[in-house]
């Protein structure tokens, strides 16, 4: 990763059309694979790369927050090879990046129902976690067993439970009151989201925070996506009117 030192040529005009949070689904790991006759584990390590280049390339274009679909709760339901195969490319993946990540003030967050993890691997993503909590150049949220029903399921019961105890009063429970026991909720939601691999549909990530987002979908897959990738996604989006369920004001749409 090199991005420390990278510059951007944007000027200022183009810097307010980049996302603030951009989220990715990386799919399309395991057709890489077989297309070159290899195992599924082959196409994993190479989407390792792919995200190596994601956050370099977010670093320089000043996105602030990166959020990655690493590993779905549905995920545990692939064959033991496979996901044992992704657990080791894990471990080897944290012991190997920290250090430059943490060097490119990345923080690194893990999100999910992390006790379906392994000790070891609980405990490093912690130490990740905590090593790199003070970075503010980027905040990388890794999604692993998560599920967005999950994630909603997981802030109803944490709100009940404040109610049981009298933090607040569940007659008042509406979305801005249950928005803070989300995951994430101290980041905005995705302005962006991406996935690869051809697929067009969102797979239970993100149900919540995805409500206002820019969906762009590629038939890439994830292992080839690379910078040149992104700066298409990102002018596709740059392109588009964002309205929030409002009417456009109609003197900024004549001026545009």
């Amino acid at each position: 990763m090199t991005a420390r030192n990278a510059t951007s040529n944007d000027d200022a005009g183009s810097r307010e059309r980049i996302p603030r949070h951009l989220a990715i689904v990386m799919d399309g790991n395991g057709r890489w694979a077989r297309r070159r006759a290899q195992p599924r584990s082959f196409g994993h390590r190479a989407g390792q790369k792919a995200v190596r280049t994601t956050v370099e390339y977010c670093l320089r274009r000043h996105i602030g927050v990166l959020t990655l679909f690493a590993f779905s709760s549905e995920n545990w339901k692939r064959p033991d090879t496979e996901v044992g195969a992704l657990m080791d490319l894990f471990l080897k993946a944290l012991d190997k990046e920290i250090d430059e990540l943490h060097q490119n003030e990345v923080r690194v967050r893990f999100i999910g129902e992390l006790s379906a993890f392994s000790e070891a691997l609980r405990t490093r993503m912690h130490a990740a976690s905590l090593r790199t909590a003070g970075n503010t150049r980027l905040t990388l949220n890794v999604c692993v067993s998560y599920g967005g029903r999950w994630d909603i399921a997981q802030a109803a019961r944490r709100a009940a439970e404040a109610a049981l105890a009298g933090e607040i009063d569940p007659a008042s429970l509406d979305e801005a009151a249950l928005a803070p026991y989300l995951c994430m909720a101290d980041v905005p939601s995705p302005d962006l989201l991406i996935r690869t691999g051809g697929e067009r549909r969102i797979s239970n990530f993100l149900l919540w925070q995805l409500a206002y987002t820019e969906l762009y979908f590629t038939d890439t897959l994830w292992p080839d996506m690379d910078a040149t990738q992104l700066d298409n996604a990102l002018d596709d989006y740059a392109h588009r009117e964002r309205r929030f369920g409002c009417v456009p004001d109609p003197v900024t749409a004549r001026a545009s």
